[in-house]
């Protein structure tokens, strides 16, 4: 059960009930606490799926890499190549 507060706000400042609340902080921390490599290759897969290429899908993960609320260490493309490829 996450923070009663932090569900006490989403609900006061959503039309979430406290139950919905608490499963969308709940997913919300799931997604952040994700390692960077299993997010990585996710999110590779998932860009790969509507035809983004290489090049393009691992300079647009490096980029969002960085707006993580904890910020992954900077990848190069060739570490992001490694993570995806072994």
């Amino acid at each position: 059960m996450p923070d009663p507060d932090l569900v006490a706000h989403v609900v006061a400042t959503t039309p979430l009930t406290p139950g919905e609340a608490a499963r969308v902080i709940d997913d919300v921390i799931a997604f952040h606490a994700q390692p960077v490599e299993a997010y990585v290759r996710a999110r590779h897969a998932h860009l790969k799926t509507y035809g983004a290429k290489n090049h393009e899908i691992f300079a647009r993960i490096a980029e969002e890499l960085t707006h993580r609320v904890v910020a992954a260490p900077e990848l190069t493309e060739r570490q992001l190549r490694r993570i995806i490829y072994g």
